[in-house]
């Protein structure tokens, strides 16, 4: 794919780049693991005012950037301003909460022997980051400001069609203040992924995007002995029950699904509705997925974009054609819109079966496939079935059914009457095929970190740390 920004609204390519070379790369490497030596000495409070200085550099870009978003993928203006101040609540609670998550944890010493025990964070050093063009600002800024916050240095490697948002996030972190090269943007292609993760001075790669994508990562990364965190595909359950207010239930089902013009890992993408309220839920869901907007991302009456790819929306087209060959209905939606750009009806499909490809594919588009169950345990054994695991979604008022979800559906992220989103107060993170590792709060923080333990002991008089004659060890 060429580095570019190729209008998704329209077709048209405004801006393209050449990608860096190798020795530009390697500059960039060695600007990196320069900037760490010093980095790693400035102190946490510090650091969280350059995050600071960096939200308010996003505030007054706010307008900008939001359209830059929307030309180069195709998300709605609206959804663009949102992901801007998402990004600035970020940086805030990373600054705000950041100095006191990285203090040292005090530990029983009389238990281990020692006048003084404690655990000590340290930043591991330049860290690679592989990310998506779905949210290309905040995928990015998940990574950033905890990794900045601990003292890490950022190599960014985004995704090809959002170069520009690329290149701004480097610019965003320098007009903030923090020192040079601690934040660069390589614009390269996937193929120039492996000689930068093998390289020494990078000891460690974050990657939100396919599983084939993540497996590569990870094989090259456990080949090279270093640590990865994985945020990979989803397509997560949401469950019904008779209980749930189902007004509500149906129109956060259809933000749920379509959120980003349908192009979200944690969209809820299959959606298990018991059978004593299947028929009201359905005629609900189906009414206002059939009356969402599709038009001009930059229109604010506009609630549906265009997908961000030509050969995006064709693998949406595919997985559609396929299922309805096989015996699915579509009950809303179900082919493209014509003109320019690559627009996609939002879609509700039933009558699915695990013959149809979509069934244990991510179809990363506005399409949402329904089922019917007759218990809740029955909807969970259908959902955990699947490859992913990233978020579930449950709509219940009954407590037993609550408690029976959280413990039994297979997945990084339970929300109960409420969609699957992402906090920096709340881990966020899947199993399976979905990933590994976790983003966001003190875990995500800490992902990137050298939990190094201190043993302190007295005077050597005093004290041995037990290393005597026939002492155990290890």
């Amino acid at each position: 794919m060429a580095i570019a920004t190729i209008n998704p609204a329209t077709g048209e390519t405004l801006k393209t780049y050449e990608p860096l070379s190798g020795d530009a790369v390697e500059e960039k490497i060695a600007r990196a693991a320069a900037a760490w030596a010093s980095y790693r000495l400035t102190t946490a409070e510090e650091r969280a005012g350059w995050l600071r200085s960096a939200a308010d550099v996003l505030d007054a870009d706010a307008d900008a950037v939001a359209e830059l978003m929307t030309t180069e993928m195709g998300k709605t203006l609206a959804s663009a301003r949102a992901e801007v101040a998402k990004c600035g609540k970020a940086l805030r609670w990373y600054a705000e909460h950041g100095p006191t998550l990285l203090e040292p944890e005090r530990k029983d010493a009389d238990a281990v022997g020692a006048t003084e025990a404690y655990v000590v964070y340290q930043p591991l050093g330049v860290v690679l980051a592989i990310m998506p063009w779905n949210f290309p600002l905040w995928q990015a800024m998940r990574f950033a400001a905890p990794a900045l916050m601990a003292g890490n240095v950022g190599l960014l490697k985004h995704a090809s069609n959002v170069p520009q948002t690329a290149l701004y996030l480097e610019e965003l972190f320098r007009k903030a203040g923090f020192p040079a090269d601690v934040f660069q943007t390589l614009l390269v292609g996937s193929g120039a992924v492996e000689k930068i993760l093998r390289d020494d001075r990078v000891v460690a790669a974050t990657l939100t995007g396919s599983a084939p994508a993540g497996q590569s990562v990870a094989a090259i990364a456990g080949d090279a002995l270093k640590p990865t965190v994985l945020e990979l595909g989803g397509s997560d359950p949401f469950i019904v029950m008779p209980s749930a207010d189902l007004e509500k239930a149906a129109a956060v089902a259809v933000t749920a699904r379509n959120q980003n013009n349908g192009q979200s890992c944690i969209a809820a993408k299959r959606f298990f509705v018991h059978r004593d309220v299947a028929e009201e839920f359905t005629r609900q869901f189906t009414e206002k997925i059939a009356a969402l907007t599709v038009g001009d991302p930059m229109d604010a009456n506009t609630e549906i974009g265009p997908l961000a790819t030509e050969s995006g929306r064709e693998d949406v087209e595919k997985y559609v054609q396929d299922a309805v060959a096989k015996g699915a209905t579509v009950l809303t939606g179900g082919k493209r819109v014509d003109g320019p750009g690559w627009f996609y009806e939002p879609t509700l499909l039933a009558r699915i079966t695990p013959e149809m490809d979509l069934y244990f594919e991510e179809v990363f588009g506005p399409v949402a496939a329904l089922f019917t169950v007759d218990s809740l345990e029955e909807a969970i054994e259908i959902a955990n079935g699947h490859p992913y695991g990233l978020g579930a979604n449950l709509w219940s008022d009954d407590e037993d059914e609550r408690a029976r979800f959280v413990r039994d559906i297979a997945s990084g992220m339970a929300f109960v009457n409420g969609m699957v989103t992402s906090y920096p107060e709340l881990p966020f993170g899947g199993v399976k095929q979905s990933g590994y590792g976790r983003e966001l709060t003190e875990v995500g923080m800490r992902a990137f970190m050298n939990a190094k333990t201190v043993w302190i002991g007295g005077a050597s008089s005093e004290h041995d740390g037990g290393h005597t004659a026939g002492a155990a060890s290890e």
